[in-house]
């Protein structure tokens, strides 16, 4: 096999747009532990990942995290590869992100929902006499991104508002995605921006559009935090600058938050909406949940009540499982002495990942539908089982000292926005034969999924 000797293999899957299914079917084909370059070996094995991300493994991140550093002179959360310097920055960081210190980011959630529900509303109800489609993969990006803005540092982009993409951040991604994947193959490629030669090619805070529009706002509202009139704030932000950030790190951090937590988050909800659409005896018994629970018409669903409905909890596990929002490898490096594993010595240096989408597909773990959008599976086996496949689906989000910090957040998105759409609104989706177009690089590019939507006489 050509990965034995080069990362040809490699780089094709990467470049083909479904590495993901490369990835899957290179498990399938040679069990779960699988070589996919020379000095690169993926798992579909949940115990031999957390082993290796346990909270005091010596494994360390690999380069393939260099991919991450946004900004070529300085790392983030993402890319750091000290153990203990992430694991200092993590604590520094980890108030924000699970609301101890950011007080409104439950109510932040929900007024980039009653803005997404007011620009369907307002321009994307269909009825007997007149159609009017919506790309559902732009809106939800729309509203991932106003988010995780909002929460960040207390203002949404205003794509929703508007129904543009405002700072050019999804059209850049469709760009730039592909391009830079081959990063994820070949690492060193991230080291030639950061050269002085080549700095004229990097975006600019001055840019209009693109990644350079979003440098110049986390510059902008950065430096108003620390500017000489600056006062606290109960935000993401405010947090980090309360625990000690510095300037720059606020910034390459706010860039991150948007980069990881707008496009992560809206494939696992388009993604479970889609699945939900497309199964109607599923919606059909979602429904009848959220019909049940009986919720205030004039609120939306607050979270602590979202998480009581077991229903949804499964919808929402089994849509993350069936279509991972995160399919990178996260491969880290065998530390000193070497490992066995899953019946193979792996020698110092080399590095172990994980093959995400096989993980989740694996027949041996979830049984011969793992194509099968059913979340019955979570409900009607026994509470120990029922925990273990839970925390298996959590993987996605990766495991112990590395674990991702927007987790929470996201199924906070998670949990509110799909009940609320379904409260106001019923979805057909248009073109059954080809409902959508999907690109995965690690992260999915996806668009054209388009919806026929009608308004409820009477709010769920």
């Amino acid at each position: 096999m050509s990965a034995k000797f080069s990362k040809f293999w490699s780089l094709r899957a990467q470049r083909s747009g479904a590495v993901y299914e490369r990835f899957r079917d290179m498990s399938e084909k040679y069990g779960s532990l699988v070589r996919i370059a020379p000095k690169l070996v993926l798992t579909t094995d949940p115990e031999v990942m957390r082993k290796a991300y346990a909270v005091r493994s010596p494994f360390t991140r690999s380069t393939w995290y260099r991919t991450f550093r946004f900004d070529p002179t300085r790392d983030n959360i993402a890319s750091l590869r000290d153990n203990e310097v992430h694991r200092v920055l993590k604590a520094k960081m980890a108030p924000g992100y699970s609301g101890k210190e950011n007080e409104d980011l439950e109510a932040r959630i929900d007024g980039n929902i009653t803005a997404l529900v007011e620009l369907i509303s307002s321009k994307y109800i269909s009825s007997p006499t007149t159609h009017r489609p919506m790309d559902v993969a732009d809106k939800i990006s729309y509203f991932t991104l106003d988010v995780i803005a909002d929460i960040a540092y207390g203002a949404p982009f205003g794509n929703l508002a508007t129904d543009t993409d405002v700072s050019g951040y999804v059209a850049m991604m469709e760009v730039q995605t592909p391009r830079i994947s081959i990063a994820l193959v070949y690492p060193w490629l991230m080291s030639i921006p950061a050269s002085p030669l080549f700095r004229f090619l990097l975006p600019s805070t001055k840019d209009a559009f693109g990644f350079g529009r979003l440098m110049g706002i986390a510059h902008t509202v950065v430096g108003e935090r620390f500017g000489p009139d600056a006062k606290p704030r109960k935000d993401m932000l405010g947090s980090f600058v309360k625990n000690g950030l510095t300037q720059a790190e606020c910034e390459s951090e706010v860039l991150l938050q948007i980069m990881a937590g707008g496009d992560t988050t809206a494939t696992a909800i388009r993604m479970t909406l889609f699945h939900l659409i497309s199964t109607p005896a599923v919606l059909s018994k979602l429904l009848e949940e959220i019909r049940e629970a009986d919720l205030p018409k004039d609120e939306i669903i607050k979270d602590v009540h979202a998480r009581k409905l077991p229903y949804l909890q499964a919808v929402i596990k089994e849509g993350l499982r069936i279509y991972p929002p995160i399919t990178g490898h996260m491969s880290k490096v065998v530390p000193e002495g070497g490992e066995h594993v899953s019946g193979h010595f792996l020698p110092a240096g080399t590095e172990l990942g994980v093959s995400v989408w096989g993980m989740q597909h694996n027949k041996a773990y979830w049984g011969e539908d793992v194509g099968i959008f059913r979340p019955e599976r979570f409900l009607e086996v026994d509470d120990a089982r029922a925990r273990d496949m839970t925390a298996v689906v959590d993987l996605i989000f990766s495991y112990g000292q590395w674990y991702c910090l927007g987790r929470q957040v996201a199924q906070i998105e998670l949990n509110k926005v799909l009940v609320e759409l379904l409260r106001n609104f019923t979805f057909s989706i248009c073109y059954p034969v080809k409902p959508f177009e999907s690109k995965g690089y690690g992260l999915f590019l996806q668009k054209n999924l388009w919806m026929r939507i009608e308004k409820r006489e009477t709010k769920l």
